[in-house]
């Protein structure tokens, strides 16, 4: 199946111009430009095959095409790194907007813009509130937002980045 046709599935005909602005919102475009035949080129069994990051940005693309009224992701950007999941979002808020968004997420970094943040522990909501008001109170999501900044800032050394940020 060609990449436009897989993102377009279940939609009627997309104009280019629609189709390179959801890619651009999913971050695939500068992947897309690396492909043989851009969009036209094959994917899947039969053609290139995409990585896990591709799969998941490629999915994305194939949810804001259908332009929901709610959308649900569930780890959605496990797949992609910080830097790539900060664009995405920053294009979904936009691409979103008057609609509903829920975002399953085990990464404080996906969640922390949100306007209403819930906290699940063993099942059972534990916290729920805004990024700052659950830095604040102190518990879990403090706990694990800290544990993910530095984890980041490690990765970041490790890549040769001394001074994240900058």
């Amino acid at each position: 199946v060609p990449l436009a046709e897989n993102i377009s599935y279940g939609v009627e005909a997309l104009s280019t111009e629609h189709l390179q602005e959801i890619m651009q919102s999913a971050q695939l475009t500068k992947d897309v430009e690396d492909f043989p035949e851009g969009v036209t080129t094959m994917v899947g069994e039969r053609g290139v095959t995409l990585s896990g990051g591709q799969k998941q940005r490629t999915s994305l693309a194939r949810a804001i095409a259908k332009e929901p009224a709610i959308l649900v992701l569930d780890d959605a950007m496990s797949s992609v790194d910080t830097h790539t999941e900060a664009d995405i979002l920053k294009h979904l808020q936009r691409v979103m907007q008057g609609r509903t968004t829920i975002i399953i997420s085990h990464r404080c970094s996906t969640v922390k813009n949100l306007d209403h943040i819930v906290v699940l522990d063993e099942g059972r909501i534990v916290e729920e509130g805004t990024h700052g008001a659950l830095l604040q109170l102190g518990g879990l999501y403090a706990e694990m937002y800290r544990r993910q900044l530095l984890g980041e800032e490690l990765e970041d050394t490790e890549n040769g980045d001394l001074f994240p940020g900058r």
